[in-house]
């Protein structure tokens, strides 16, 4: 009868299958955003929502990434006559750029990106027909938009990794009112989630 000293057992590494070579990803995370809902609010506005994003690599180093972020919450406001505190507002952004892998092995990577496309503030839906310039928000419209960071991941296995992306988001947000001004907004961004290598090779 075998016994515990004696009883053969099979070491797996889960890890053994990393190899840096796929094709495609696809990455899902919760995400946080800090904006400015206005180009005179002191107050910015801690939002969330999701990062989806999706890579086509074109070599071992270098590959095409893009990502759609919606983000969802509430701004302060200034004050104002009309008893607003606290609107809703979204943002959804549409970006596409370079990602370039850095410093890897089996347990993770490092992953740089420069995105570039567009993002649409939505700023008056919650203020129920009262005039932005009254409580010194954006119009509602698009915007360039700007996404420059990167990917912390932590492989799970050769298809499963744990992602973290921190993120400078810009955005260039203007007014119709005043000195109709534009304003470069640079903020801060994060996601964490998991992302999916399938398993099409280069």
């Amino acid at each position: 009868m075998p016994t515990l000293a004696n009883t053969p057992y099979e070491n797996i590494n889960p890890l053994a299958g990393v190899t840096y070579d796929n094709r495609y990803d696809i990455s899902l995370g919760a995400a946080y955003d800090h904006m400015k809902a206005g180009p005179y609010l002191l107050q910015g506005a801690n939002i969330g929502g999701i990062n989806l994003s999706g890579s086509y690599w074109l070599s071992k180093r270098w590959g095409a990434e893009g990502s759609f972020r919606p983000y969802f919450g509430t701004t302060g406001v200034a004050p104002n006559a009309y008893h607003i505190n606290g609107p809703f507002v979204s943002e959804y952004f549409f970006t596409a750029g370079p990602e370039w892998l850095g410093p890897h092995n089996e347990h993770g990577d490092l992953i740089a990106h420069v995105l570039f496309g567009g993002v649409y503030g939505d700023f008056e839906k919650d203020l129920r027909g009262t005039p932005v310039s009254a409580v010194a928000m954006y119009n509602n419209q698009f915007s360039p938009a700007m996404i420059m960071g990167g990917d912390f991941d932590l492989n799970r296995s050769a298809r499963w990794v744990f992602r973290i992306t921190p993120d400078a988001v810009l955005t260039r947000y203007g007014v119709n009112y005043g000195n109709h001004i534009h304003q470069i907004d640079i903020n801060f961004a994060i996601s964490v989630g998991m992302e999916y290598k399938f398993k099409k090779k280069r």
